[in-house]
């Protein structure tokens, strides 16, 4: 990542999220069109467009910016030590433009209006403990692959949210920046305004907690004196 400066990093955030929200809104408008009413064929579609895009996009941007794409991750990561601090305001920032662009590009592609509030309700605390276990599994996915297999990420990200989608009630969006970004696309994949807060709010208690976590889990053994 060093080998490129901080505001070729931040294009590559705002890209790559951009990408990713416009494929989860996309699919699942896709998905909602061709399913006919079945919301578990909707589901079927947008989940696996969802876990094949993050491992195209981790692998395309993950050399140049870390291939963040959640401000969940990016603190995360700054809770280990693995990211600076310093940086993460930008990050977080330009995760969050290019998730609204994402649903713009989602729109313009079905021929929608560029925003539309989200009227789908997505709340109370079983999906409230949901969004903690998804983003919690999702950070855990990228710290210990970090520390042990880390050629491994892009595919064990992209497996992990394929399996959230399924396992969690809230389908796991563990990301801030797509949960903004899903709140303006009234279609299969959004959410309602007033339902951002606590899930944003459980996406950061998750991550930050597999962060603590895991600095324990993955401390070596001290050596014997």
């Amino acid at each position: 990542m060093k080998e490129f400066d901080l505001n070729r990093r931040l294009f590559a955030e705002a890209l790559g999220t951009g990408i990713l929200v416009a494929t989860v809104v996309g699919s699942g408008i896709m998905g909602a069109m061709l399913a006919d009413g079945n919301d578990a064929i909707a589901l079927l579609g947008n989940t696996a467009a969802t876990g094949a895009i993050l491992v195209v996009l981790i692998l395309i941007f993950g050399p140049i910016s870390g291939a963040h794409f959640n401000p969940a991750v990016t603190i995360a990561l700054a809770v280990r030590g693995i990211f600076p601090k310093g940086e993460t305001g930008p990050y977080i920032f330009a995760q969050i433009v290019g998730g609204l662009l994402g649903t713009l590009l989602a729109h313009f592609m079905f021929e929608l209006e560029p925003f539309s509030l989200s009227t789908n309700p997505r709340t109370g605390i079983s999906q409230w403990g949901a969004e903690v276990v998804a983003a919690f599994g999702l950070v855990a996915t990228i710290l210990g692959c970090i520390r042990f297999r880390p050629e491994a990420v892009p595919y064990a990200v992209g497996l992990f949210i394929t399996a959230g989608y399924w396992f969690t009630s809230s389908t796991s969006f563990a990301n801030p920046a797509v949960a903004i970004a899903r709140a303006l696309t009234d279609t299969f994949s959004g959410i309602r305004p007033i339902d951002v807060p606590a899930f944003i709010i459980a996406e950061l208690i998750g991550a930050v907690l597999a962060a603590l976590v895991f600095a324990w889990l993955l401390k070596p053994a001290e050596e014997p004196g």
